[in-house]
């Protein structure tokens, strides 16, 4: 897949990078090892150095702020702080090179829940299957490209349109199994207290069910869109809707992020996109995997084992708080660890309804064909394994955003790899 390193201490790493794994015993829990088990990360796995980390890392946080509008992917704005700086490294990032609109994808090569291909036949499979404006194929851009070099961000980026805001995040926290498992059970051998708070909290969120919650509250918005040809009505189709299901987020506030989410979204005010007609677009699910303990003034515990009341649903309607959210990765414990900030997958609009069955696109890093990591290589992943997680991570969110009904980045049906 890419060089691995002879300086790759595994003893010491431990990064996900964009991640993809093997699967885990259980699918309701971002992937807790098992009692007495280690969750290993991605970079334990495939040669990673902490050099690289640090490269994704800051390329990630880059591609956030060129991600905003009136940015330009191409080129970091001269006033962004050094904090958003990507390393020298990470110039050796490039743009993948255009594929002929005719010429059909290879197969991907499938191990147990994932198929893996390199970025030049994912971008031949999405002008087959995801690129169609209005029933028409289109080759992707050199700015879609581009957006798709920056890895796993990439992929749902090139497929939603505007960069990830994550702010619709639905996640499922069981708080009756965390007050259990803290009353009942006790610290592993050598687990400080902060080790096994933080790991009991993990414990307790189900993927599978945050998940279900962001499928069912995009069916409500579809179906809520589907008449509407203003705003204004989609907002009362929306209320009627979560009145009828008598759903906790019809007393959301006007204001909020959840009745915003339309009016915030660039592709719903563009001409060739929704021309702000609500009929005209169709609400769309993805992830993001990241750690909890992002608060730089608090307890560094919290930041090293996560912070159990960070980043927790609202118990009525499984709204996520995203606001606090900066991108920053777990901090070390041990001398030479080092972690990724986050990973993304891209779901879309598919209509399986077995959880286990529906795919999840996503990617291993950014694209260097030329540097130490090699190039760019795109997964598609049974949920199982999508929800697995790694130890770099410990919160799933499952967001909901819009896309222009015209596009064809979130198909009803997504087959994995290629016949």
């Amino acid at each position: 897949m890419y060089k691995r390193r002879s300086l790759l201490a595994f003893a010491t790493l431990g990064a996900v990078i964009c991640t993809a794994g093997v699967m885990p015993p259980s699918v309701s829990h971002a992937a807790s090892g098992g009692e007495g088990g280690t969750e290993e990360s991605y970079a334990e796995t495939h040669g990673l150095t902490a050099e690289d980390v640090k490269n994704i890392n800051a390329l990630n946080k880059r591609a956030l702020t060129v991600g905003q509008p009136g940015n330009s992917p191409a080129e970091l704005p001269p006033s962004v702080s050094a904090l958003f700086r990507a390393p020298d490294a990470v110039d050796d990032r490039v743009t993948p090179p255009a594929e002929p609109l005719n010429r059909m994808p290879d197969a991907y090569r499938a191990q147990g829940g994932r198929a893996t291909t390199v970025v030049n036949n994912y971008i031949r499979k999405w002008q087959q299957v995801y690129s169609h404006h209005d029933g028409r194929q289109q080759q992707m851009t050199e700015e879609q490209r581009e957006k798709l070099s920056y890895g796993c961000v990439g992929v749902t980026w090139v497929n939603s349109g505007p960069y990830p805001t994550n702010k619709l995040a639905f996640a499922f926290f069981d708080e009756n199994k965390y007050q259990n498992d803290l009353k009942n059970s006790r610290p592993r051998p050598n687990e400080t207290q902060a080790e096994f708070e933080g790991r009991i909290a993990k414990d307790s969120f189900d993927e599978g069910k945050g998940f279900q919650r962001a499928r069912d509250v995009a069916s409500v918005m579809n179906k809520a869109l589907e008449s509407a040809h203003n705003e204004g009505t989609y907002i009362d189709n929306l209320k009627t809707e979560l009145a009828n299901k008598n759903d906790a987020l019809r007393y959301e506030g006007s204001g909020s992020n959840f009745y915003s989410a339309l009016g915030d979204t660039p592709s719903f005010k563009e001409r060739d996109g929704g021309n702000y007609d609500p009929s005209k677009m169709k609400a769309v699910v993805y992830s993001k995997h990241f750690w909890s303990g992002q608060d730089q003034r608090g307890s560094a515990d919290k930041r090293k084992y996560g912070d159990p009341d960070a980043f927790r649903p609202d118990q009525g309607t499984g709204l996520v708080d995203m606001s606090k959210d900066r991108n920053i990765p777990r901090s070390p414990a041990k001398p030479g660890e080092s972690w990724v900030n986050f990973d993304y997958g891209w779901f879309g609009a598919q209509t399986e309804a077995d959880a286990d069955k529906t795919i999840w696109t996503h990617a291993n890093h950014y694209h260097a064909p030329n540097g130490g990591m090699g190039p760019m290589n795109v997964y598609e992943s049974k949920f199982r394994n999508w929800s697995a997680g790694y130890a770099d991570f410990d919160r799933g969110t499952y967001v909901i955003t819009f896309i222009p009904k015209s596009w064809n980045t979130a198909p009803a049906e997504v087959k994995q790899g290629w016949p």
